[in-house]
């Protein structure tokens, strides 16, 4: 589908002065100059030829007024759901949302009261925790463990936490940051729990088409028995095409009564309707640019392994929880020996790299950073250079 040729995810696009979050605004947000930007979630490709052809049309008709979701928005969705994640949705589940993280607040708000518990299982993607603490939730911690090397849910640990006031549970699938791609069964052990618990599932699958090969995601309603009367899915092309400043996302709610009062709610809170970019970008990234996401993958699989390739060859200390899905590395500096305090700000204020810290996703200890590897080679090759030149200096 769409262009077959070989795409270009090596040349360095120069995207400082143009209005960009991750490069434009890295110096307010860390407070140094000269940093190498790797962190906030976007990448330094550009999006696919069909996507930016749309986005001209829509330009060159000259009018923006107020748009609509297409019947034909609505069908590539379904379209790209059944085939790239074998779940058949329907065109009534589908709720649109200027965004995830929005939508994951209207939830809170619609399906849980102030005082109540919300799980989540750290470290984990930071909005989760202001979604809940800003709305006047309670968080329920139920953090993950290593096991064999590989992080997992730790279900005993949430079936003894939970109280009368828990009531939803946020599951990050593919999960960001430590790249889990969950496994059927684990999501079927979870879904159990809901189930038996009376427990409203949220489950933020923005990541769901960055797998690697060797795995699958499941669609978590998909599960098991009973789950999708009781899972709210979240979903967009935003991180899979990188059109996250688009601000276009589908909310998939099979149960009519979550999915009438989470709408209900949203309009209360007058959540953002479509644009017409957004509608037109993601109907033809679903439609024709599913080649592109194949060599995407190919590319960032190889920026993986020269990941890796690197750190053992070059750098003792640093470690990497592999990923199994999305293009975000959680990178572990204990191993270097340095104090809590130069932990803190060793990336950043050493390294001289942009790095998201772990505190932000609820880690424990300090010396975890959140790496973005969507970007081009030398791009990656630089970044890893500066922080093993810092390592050197310990």
């Amino acid at each position: 589908m769409g262009n077959q040729g070989q795409y270009d995810f090596d040349s360095v696009i120069d995207r400082r002065g143009t209005n960009s979050v991750k490069w434009d605004c890295v110096e307010e947000r860390f407070g140094l100059k000269g940093l190498l930007p790797m962190w906030i979630a976007d990448m330094d490709f550009r999006s696919p030829i069909p996507v930016i052809d749309a986005l001209k049309r829509v330009s060159e008709q000259g009018l923006f007024g107020y748009a609509a979701v297409t019947p034909q928005f609505h069908q590539a969705v379904i379209d790209w759901m059944r085939r790239r994640h074998d779940w058949d949705v329907k065109r009534e589940w589908i709720v649109f949302s200027p965004g995830v993280v929005p939508a994951i607040n209207i939830m809170v708000k619609a399906f849980t009261e102030p005082g109540d518990e919300v799980v989540v299982q750290p470290p984990v993607y930071h909005p989760f925790f202001y979604a809940i603490e800003r709305n006047d939730r309670r968080v329920l911690r139920n953090p993950l463990r290593i096991i064999d090397g590989e992080y997992r849910m730790d279900l005993a640990d949430l079936e003894e936490k939970l109280t009368p006031r828990t009531k939803m549970v946020l599951l990050c699938s593919p999960h960001n940051p430590v790249g889990r791609v969950w496994r059927a069964e684990e999501l079927r052990e979870l879904g159990n729990l809901c189930v038996r618990h009376k427990l409203i599932v949220v489950a933020d699958e923005i990541h769901h088409d960055l797998v690697y090969p060797g795995f699958k995601h499941t669609v978590f309603p998909t599960a098991g028995s009973g789950l999708e009367g009781r899972t709210l899915v979240c979903t967009g092309a935003s991180k899979t095409f990188n059109l996250p400043g688009l601000h276009t996302s589908s909310i998939i709610i099979p149960d009519p009564k979550l999915r009438e009062h989470f709408s209900a709610v949203a309009q209360a809170s007058a959540l953002g309707g479509p644009n017409p970019f957004g509608i037109a970008a993601t109907e033809a990234a679903y439609r024709e640019c599913e080649e592109w996401l194949i060599q995407l993958l190919r590319y960032l699989k190889g920026n993986l392994d020269f990941v890796n390739n690197f750190t053992r060859e070059r750098m003792v200390g640093p470690r990497i929880a592999q990923p199994q899905g999305t293009y975000l590395l959680w990178l572990d500096f204990r191993g270097t020996g340095m104090p809590a305090e130069r932990l803190s700000r060793f990336a950043c204020s050493e390294a001289g790299v942009a790095l998201d810290p772990g505190r932000l996703f609820g880690a424990d200890e300090e010396g975890f950073e959140r790496m973005n590897i969507a970007c081009p080679r030398a791009t990656l090759e630089e970044g890893l250079r500066r922080i093993e030149r810092a390592v050197h200096r310990i």
